[in-house]
């Protein structure tokens, strides 16, 4: 039998953006995503290869079409698209996070992907649409946009994302950089939006890089797709020794790609990532994710993909925009996130993972609780679910009220039972089959 200890009383700070995702939903019409992803409350959207599914979007090539044009006139942009597209997304009530440079390119010809001619000309450009988007430039918008990031995958096998050199890189880092920090000093610039955080090339340059000419980083970005949630956390403590061993000690840590992966060879383990990024596997994956990332020294964690067309999109059916169960997962911990403050957690057995928060008030509190395992399954059937006592800790002496809601093969987070405590203690035992996520919520009467 596994067992879930939750004190009330003890308090561990607050929920983080754990349940950002890459791109926004599909317009506003009755049969799209809007209206599921609205009601998910997703913290952020970063905006990267927006522009594989909303053409003409968001990537330099497509905002400054001619690169030898004059990037001082407004003449020069094409912002109409871009702005419809982000338009939609902040009416969700979501951030924007833009990803300055291109969509992915797997084609043998690279557009987006070849070095800029001109680095400096390539910042005053990004400045210019910085400016746009925040400053009302070229019958521009005042949106707010805090976090700007340099680049995507720079170190991406094939050259998919950058065609040029490691050095290359970071000479454009530093000029753009040192270029928006010096027009926008209260924004957050950063990157490199790594592909992964162990790439001891990258390493070798950049962080003496970083050691001797200091540019202005406010984040650091990197990637990983996997199917250990543990591994998450692995990732993100190299990533915080290297920010400390290169002098950024307090730079933002950000995690802006990620799914569930089981191998990129051979093809067989591909197939069945896609395959259960879709299913409720996918779904205790990501809440899995999300809890293991929540207790460490990462900032901001952003799934990949919310892109309707996208093979990584586990929230929403590729067809009819139906919400996966997946999605689900989201929805739950934004619940959490929406209660604010995260309370001390203990959970012993194989593969459970939870997590609690309450509200200011201390008058409500829920616990999220997923029994994930590496199992090649998709659906965990074949496997026999785990017996969970609770105990709860630290809750108000008036009488509450203790709801289960349950996200499993049959249910999609709707409510399987309540009962009522009388006391400032509790405990119940909870039956969660491999994949599923239970939500455990107690409100004061």
């Amino acid at each position: 039998m596994g067992n879930v200890k939750i004190d009330f009383a003890k308090t561990q700070g607050k929920i983080k953006d754990m349940n950002s995702v890459n791109n926004g939903p599909d317009g506003e019409f009755d049969y799209g995503s809007y209206d599921a992803y609205k009601a998910a409350r997703i913290p952020f959207a970063r905006l990267h290869d927006s522009a594989l599914n909303w053409r003409h979007t968001v990537d330099i090539i497509h905002v400054f079409p001619n690169f030898d044009a004059d990037e001082n006139d407004p003449a020069s942009y094409d912002f109409t698209l871009t702005d419809e597209y982000l338009d939609t997304i902040e009416r969700t009530g979501t951030k924007l996070f833009y990803r300055l440079g291109n969509a992915i390119e797997a084609e043998s010809k690279k557009y987006g992907a070849v070095p800029p001619k001109d680095f400096h000309k390539w910042a005053r450009i990004c400045e210019h649409i910085v400016r746009h988007e925040n400053e009302g430039w070229a019958n521009g918008f005042h949106r707010g946009i805090e976090y700007w990031e340099i680049w995507n995958e720079p170190d991406l096998k094939g050259h998919q994302c950058w065609t040029g050199t490691i050095g290359e890189y970071i000479e454009l880092f530093d000029i753009a950089i040192r270029h928006l920090k010096g027009c926008f000093p209260d924004l957050k610039i950063g990157g490199p939006a790594l592909t992964h955080i162990k790439c001891a090339e990258w390493w070798d340059e950049f962080i003496p890089y970083l050691k001797e000419k200091k540019p202005p980083m406010d984040f650091f970005s990197f990637h990983k797709y996997g199917s250990e949630p543990g591994k998450y956390a692995e990732d993100i403590e190299i990533a915080k020794k290297y920010m400390v061993e290169a002098g950024y000690p307090d730079c933002e840590l950000i995690l802006n790609e990620w799914n569930y992966l089981w191998g990129w060879q051979p093809k067989e383990r591909v197939h069945h990532s896609y395959q259960a990024l879709h299913t409720l596997k996918g779904a205790a994956f990501v809440a899995a994710v999300m809890t293991v990332c929540q207790n460490t020294a990462l900032d901001h964690l952003m799934y990949y993909d919310a892109r309707h067309s996208s093979y990584f999109n586990g929230l929403f059916e590729r067809y009819t925009w139906k919400n996966l169960k997946p999605y689900y997962a989201f929805y739950a911990f934004a619940d959490l996130a929406d209660l604010g403050t995260e309370v001390k957690t203990v959970a012993a057995g194989e593969g459970l993972y939870a997590l609690a928060a309450k509200s200011a008030d201390g008058k409500h509190g829920a616990l999220m609780l997923t029994n994930y395992k590496n199992e090649v399954s998709l659906d965990g059937k074949e496997f026999p679910p785990e017996e969970v006592k609770i105990e709860w800790n630290g809750l108000s002496e008036k009488p509450v009220r203790v709801t289960v809601r349950m996200l499993d093969n049959e249910h999609d987070l709707t409510e399987i039972s309540g009962e009522t405590f009388g006391s400032g203690a509790g405990f119940h035992t909870l039956s969660l089959p491999l994949f599923a996520t239970a939500v455990v919520n107690y409100d004061e009467l």
